[in-house]
């Protein structure tokens, strides 16, 4: 992973009259990511602990180069061809010349489109082809699709695509598990070096969810499915490195014991709610140390609900991680910001780091909430939503993330007033749009304020540009909304979904005039991180 140095660009003139120096339209664009130290307090580790963080980042590096290999190719060469050290830097910070927050828009001159699949399946290859393929193992999420000797299409698992890569990471865990006094984590990190020469990751994310008390927290491997853009089959490689807020942890855990309750509240017909969440779901909080691959690319992930696999979640529940200090980042650097510029005078002191960081940690409990399997014995929602799967996924968790938040606090179980969750909630939508149409989240928001909108969920003062709630119409349009999405994935209803896409899945007028206002005031769109051992003074 290369650690970012501090980004300062401005069109400042040159001193005794001389002509003023413009910022390159690539200059302007990395301008709109603002710095974030990635550290926390080590002095609650061991010496021991403190080795093994050493090693976790190594890990950390050797899963940023695969994923690179993923979204791109090559990555050498492609920084030998770029001219100017903002291209590169801008580069790094995309995993290639593609714009993630700008619809995968080329920033580079003479760069083709971004393939939907981008590097796992053959470049001439179609979605007819692929689907007409009769191969059983070709929806796998850790194989890539190329052709053989003469031109049918084969599969190469991960572990023998990247066989020397990953035999590197693989002993680094065992080092690290030999490190480790806690057992369970010791398991986890044993099992997870395994599971990287195997591609059988079922074992390894069956011990993460037994694992309760220790301190340093992992996630490695290929996990989401996002940058496969043609079938959201295949998981790209990724890597975070935590440390647990326990105190944190202790006031969040509660909150798992309700969802049994508020699936049976769900506006929906019983049909649809008919699978019961386990109870034995993890909240916890953490400071991230290191980003690494997928979750590093673009717009930064700042909360985590694993794992994927649908029979561990059934057999084990789920752990939803929030990223403390990566939370705070972003609420400092872009939300109160964009609030003063968007938000009426009047709603400002709604918006709130306590709602903020609730919204963000009940977007990913209510993941938790629906149905996993369609109600006509189609197979799985994921399965039968394929590559539109993961923005309706991303767009039922916030909808029912704010469902959550309003039943909670009609119950007494959260504080603060509930006009707080709902105006930073709106707010929020506007920063999640501006990570663009190629993003699960950036799509998601796009729908929700198109649909709210329709509903009169908030009001729009022409002389001061600012938006505000309405209280009544913004749970109609929730409930209203969650209904929706929830029906869609019941169904398997993939022309459904296309068709809600086309409708709502796009910035209008009113939306870009209300995001241009934000360029226009220089708030930054995103984050990048200064990370690593010397950060952290190891």
């Amino acid at each position: 992973m290369i650690v970012l140095s501090t980004l300062v660009f401005s069109c400042t003139p040159k001193p005794a009259g001389g002509p003023i120096v413009e910022m390159s339209e690539v200059e302007k664009r990395l301008s709109e990511y603002a710095e974030f130290t990635l550290t926390t307090d080590l002095s609650v580790l061991s010496e021991n602990q403190k080795q093994i963080i050493l090693k976790l980042i190594e890990v950390a590096k050797i899963m940023d180069n695969i994923y690179w290999k993923e979204a791109y190719g090559d990555k050498t060469e492609l920084m030998a061809s770029l001219s100017t050290e903002a291209e590169k830097r801008y580069a790094e910070i995309n995993y290639g010349p593609w714009d993630r927050l700008r619809g995968n828009e080329p920033f580079i001159e003479g760069v083709g489109p971004k393939s939907p699949g981008a590097q796992f399946y053959p470049a001439d290859m179609t979605k007819e082809e692929f689907e007409a393929w009769d191969n059983p193992d070709k929806a796998g999420s850790y194989s890539f699709v190329r052709r053989d000797d003469d031109g049918s299409l084969m599969l190469i698992p991960y572990h023998v695509m990247f066989k020397e890569e990953i035999r590197k990471a693989s002993l680094l865990l065992l080092e690290a598990a030999a490190l480790a006094d806690d057992p369970d984590f010791k398991n986890y990190l044993t099992l997870r070096s395994d599971a990287l020469l195997t591609d059988n990751y079922q074992p390894s994310d069956m011990a993460w969810m037994d694992m309760k008390d220790n301190t340093i927290e992992l996630v490695t491997g290929p996990v989401e499915v996002y940058e496969d853009a043609l079938f959201n089959y295949r998981a790209a490689h990724e890597t975070f490195v935590l440390i647990k807020d326990k105190s944190w942890s202790e006031r969040l855990s509660k909150f798992a014991a309700f969802l049994p309750s508020l699936q049976e509240g769900l506006p929906v017909p019983e049909k649809y709610k008919q699978e019961t969440p386990g109870t034995d779901s993890q909240l916890n909080a953490y400071d991230v140390i290191y980003y690494g691959g997928d979750c590093n690319a673009g717009s930064k992930t700042i909360a985590i609900n694993l794992p994927n696999d649908e029979q561990v979640q059934l057999a084990k529940g789920s752990r939803r991680l929030q990223l403390k200090n990566s939370i705070q980042a972003k609420y400092d650097k872009i939300l109160v910001p964009m609030a003063e510029v968007l938000v009426d005078e009047n709603q400002r002191q709604h918006v709130t780091f306590n709602a903020f960081f609730s919204n963000t940690m009940f977007h990913e409990v209510a993941h938790g909430l629906g149905i996993k399997n369609t109600i006509n014995g189609k197979g799985t929602v994921r399965e039968n939503l394929l590559e539109k799967g993961a923005a309706l996924e991303e767009g039922k968790a916030d909808i029912l993330g704010l469902y959550m938040v309003t039943k909670l606090h009609e119950m007494g179980e959260i504080e603060g007033e509930l006009m707080d969750y709902y105006v930073t909630f709106m707010a929020g939508i506007f920063r999640s749009v501006r990570f663009g149409a190629s993003s699960a989240h950036g799509k998601a928001n796009m729908i929700r304020f198109n649909y709210f909108s329709s509903m009169n969920a908030f009001s729009f003062d022409e002389e001061t540009k600012t938006y505000s709630v309405n209280f009544d119409n913004f749970q109609e349009a929730m409930n209203s909304l969650s209904e929706k999405i929830l029906t869609l994935q019941g169904n398997g209803d993939y022309e459904g979904v296309t068709q809600l896409f086309e409708e709502l899945g796009n910035v209008g007028p009113d939306l870009q005039a209300a995001l241009n206002r934000v360029n226009e005031a220089g708030i930054p769109r995103d984050i990048f991180f200064k990370q690593g051992t010397e950060v952290l003074g190891l």
